[in-house]
C-alpha cells in the first residue's frame, strides 16, 4: 500500500501576513485535517452534494480549508473576489441557487443587505469573527473532528461539478463557468509545460482568491507537482517594495504576475533587492507587451513566459521553457491541445490571417475544457461550441513556425479602410513611448473609413496632456509600426475603466466613442 506520510509532511503553503512580519508554514497534512473539519461542519449543518457555496475571503489559509472541504463534501465552491459588491454577490447567489456563503468579516454587511432577496440561502458561515445568526467557522471547526465523519466525504465522478467561477464581465454580465473534478487533473499541463514546476520549487502567483487564476497559480498545478505556494495577504493597494523583498526572503523560484506589475517593477530601481532565487518568470491574464519582457530580462535575467488560457480552460498556449521565445507571441499550443486559428466556419486560417483562437473538440472532451456555461446560457454555448471547435472569443494570427500572436477579443478588432487592426498591437507600441503608462485602443465609427483607431492614454508622471504631445505620440506609432495603425484620435485620461479583476472594460470606451 502506498505510504502517504512523506507527502503529507511536505510544505504546501507559506502564509505571510499583511505586514510581511509574520510567516507561517503549513504542510499538506495540516490542510488535510483542517479541510476534513470543514467537510464535517458542512455535513452537520445540512449542506449536501451539489449545493453551491459562495466563498469570499482574503489570502488566508482558511481559503484552502474551505475550498478543499467543499470538494470533499461534494459542495460546489464558488470563489468570489474580495472586491465584489452586495449586488455582485446577490447576482451570484441567485444565478447558482446557492445555499451557503462562507465569508470573512468585511463581507458580512453585504450579505446582510441582500440575504432577504436570496431565497435559497440557508447557511451563513463567518471566518475570523462572530456575528448573530451566523455560524462561527473557527468555533465550528474546532469542535469538529480531524477525521471525516461518515457521510461528510462523498464519492464524485470526474464529470460532476466541483467548483464554479464567474468570468470578469468585460463585455457583458459575468458568466457562470462550471468546473468538474477532471479540471483539477487537467492542470497538469499548466504546471508541467508552462510553469515548469517541481517539488523543490516555491511558487508565487499574484492573484485574488476569487479568480480562476487562483486555481491556476495557488492550488491545482502546484500541488499536482508537490510545489509549495506563497500566500501573501497583501493590501488592495499594491506594495511593490514588500513583494520584491518577499521574493528573496522566501526563496521564490517561480513567479507569476500580471503585465501591470512587471511594467511597474521595470520602471523602478530594484538593484538593491535579492531576486537571485528566481529561475522562471511567468505572466498571464492579458498579453504582455514585448517592451516589458525586455525590461524584466535586463533586470532579473529571467525571461517572462507568457501563457494563455481562460476561466473555461486550463493553459492551452504557452511559451514553454527550452523553446525559443518570440517577444509578443503567446507561444505555441501545449502538448495535448489542438489549438488553431480558424474562421467563422471552422476552417483553419492561412498563416498571417486574423482568426478565432479555437480548441478542437473531438469525441472526447480535452482535459480541462469546460462542458458549457451554467443553466440558461444556451445561446452562449451555441456560439462557443461550433464546427467541432471551442471558440474562445479571442482572435489571433499564427506565423509560419506555429507561434500564435494575440490580436484581441473578437468584438475588439478594428476595421479601418479595409485594414484589420489589432488593438493590442497598437497598445504595445504606445506603451513603449516614455509618456505612456497605460493605454486602451478601441474602434470609433468613421463615415469615410468605417472605423478609426482611438487611443485612451494615461500619462506618466511629468507629462502634461496637450496637442503637441498627441502629435508626438502619433508620429511615434507611425514610425514604429505600419502607418495605417496609428491612433487618429487620442484622449488623455486620469485612469481607464476596469473590471474588478483589473481588466480594461473596452466596451465602456467604445460606448464613449
Amino acid at each position: 500500500m502506498f505510504d502517504l506520510r512523506p507527502v503529507l509532511d511536505q510544505l504546501s503553503v507559506i502564509w505571510v501576513d499583511r505586514s510581511g512580519g509574520v510567516v507561517e508554514h503549513h504542510s499538506f497534512s495540516d490542510l488535510s485535517q483542517a479541510s476534513n473539519r470543514f467537510a464535517n461542519v458542512l455535513n452537520q449543518v445540512g449542506a449536501r452534494k451539489g449545493d453551491c457555496a459562495v466563498v469570499i475571503m482574503p489570502r488566508i489559509p482558511a481559503w484552502y480549508e474551505v475550498v478543499i472541504g467543499c470538494i470533499k463534501a461534494g459542495v460546489v465552491a464558488m470563489p468570489g473576489t474580495n472586491l465584489l459588491t452586495a449586488k455582485d454577490i446577490e447576482y451570484r447567489i441567485n444565478k447558482s441557487n446557492a445555499t451557503v456563503v462562507v465569508v470573512s468579516m468585511e463581507h458580512v454587511s453585504k450579505i446582510e443587505a441582500i440575504k432577504d432577496r436570496c431565497p435559497t440561502l440557508a447557511h451563513l458561515i463567518l471566518v475570523g469573527g462572530e456575528q448573530d445568526r451566523w455560524i462561527s467557522y473557527d468555533k465550528a471547526c474546532a469542535e469538529a473532528g480531524v477525521q471525516a465523519d461518515p457521510g461528510a466525504v462523498v464519492h464524485s465522478r470526474s464529470d460532476e461539478m466541483m467548483m464554479a467561477y464567474f468570468t470578469s464581465g468585460t463585455t457583458s454580465l459575468p458568466k457562470m463557468v462550471p468546473r468538474d473534478h477532471g479540471y483539477a487533473l487537467g492542470h497538469v499541463v499548466t504546471g508541467k509545460y508552462w510553469m515548469d514546476l517541481t517539488e523543490n520549487d516555491v511558487h508565487w502567483t499574484l492573484s485574488d482568491t476569487g479568480w480562476a487564476k487562483a486555481a491556476w497559480g495557488m492550488l491545482f498545478p502546484q500541488w499536482l507537482f508537490g510545489t509549495a505556494v506563497v500566500l501573501y495577504d497583501g493590501d488592495a493597494k499594491f506594495d511593490a517594495d514588500i513583494h520584491l523583498r518577499l521574493i528573496g526572503q522566501l526563496g521564490v523560484t517561480t513567479f507569476c504576475a500580471p503585465p501591470t506589475v512587471y511594467r511597474l517593477f521595470a520602471q523602478m530601481d530594484i538593484s538593491g533587492y535579492d531576486l537571485s532565487s528566481l529561475r522562471h518568470s511567468l505572466s498571464a491574464g492579458e498579453p504582455l507587451n514585448p517592451e516589458a519582457i525586455r525590461m524584466w530580462k535586463d533586470i532579473t535575467g529571467t525571461t517572462v513566459h507568457d501563457g494563455y488560457g481562460q476561466t473555461e480552460t486550463v493553459n492551452i498556449v504557452a511559451n514553454v521553457p527550452g523553446v525559443e521565445i518570440r517577444p509578443g507571441s503567446m507561444g505555441k499550443p501545449v502538448p495535448g491541445m489542438d489549438v488553431q486559428i480558424v474562421d467563422d466556419d471552422g476552417k483553419i486560417c492561412d498563416d498571417g490571417d486574423i482568426g478565432h483562437i479555437a480548441l478542437r473538440v473531438g469525441d472526447v472532451q480535452p482535459l480541462g475544457l469546460f462542458d458549457g456555461y451554467y443553466e440558461g446560457e444556451i445561446n452562449l454555448n451555441r456560439d462557443s461550441f461550433q464546427h467541432g471547435w471551442y471558440y474562445t472569443g479571442d482572435t489571433a494570427t499564427r506565423d509560419a513556425d506555429g507561434y500564435i500572436w494575440f490580436v484581441g477579443r473578437s468584438d475588439d478588432i478594428i476595421s479601418s479602410a479595409g485594414y484589420r487592426i489589432s488593438p493590442f498591437e497598437v497598445e504595445s507600441v504606445l506603451l513603449e513611448h516614455p509618456a505612456v503608462v497605460e493605454s486602451a485602443v478601441v474602434a470609433k465609427p468613421d463615415e469615410l473609413r468605417g472605423e478609426i483607431v482611438k487611443a485612451h492614454i494615461v500619462l506618466a508622471e511629468g507629462y502634461e496632456p496637450n496637442d503637441a504631445l498627441k502629435a508626438l505620440i502619433q508620429d511615434y506609432v507611425k514610425e514604429t509600426t505600419a502607418p495605417y495603425k496609428y491612433p487618429r484620435e487620442i484622449v488623455f485620461r486620469e485612469s481607464l475603466p476596469k473590471t474588478i479583476s483589473g481588466k480594461i472594460r473596452r466596451v465602456e470606451l467604445r460606448e464613449e466613442s
